[in-house]
């Protein structure tokens, strides 16, 4: 049985320029995920990488929480999208 090509190891999270460059990537690794098309290989790798994006946005995320916090006196007021 032939052996398929092991992809490099993929970037760490951190390497992403933003936050939105980091979810574009989780989305279409969820994508990948739920076609059930991956290897039991690749899928593993895909899901490691797919934890390390989400917790990068996650941190980012609530950064950006503890910024806004200081800008509203300390207290996270709630979002008012019109």
């Amino acid at each position: 049985m032939p052996k398929t090509p092991t992809p490099a190891p993929a970037a760490s999270a951190a390497s992403h320029a933003s936050y939105e460059e980091a979810l574009a990537e989780l989305e279409r690794l969820v994508a990948e995920l739920e076609s059930g098309q991956l290897p039991l290989d690749r899928l593993l790798q895909t899901y490691q990488r797919g934890a390390e994006l989400l917790a990068f946005c996650r941190s980012r995320l609530e950064a950006v929480e503890a910024q806004v916090k200081v800008i509203e006196d300390g207290q996270l007021k709630p979002w008012n999208a019109a």
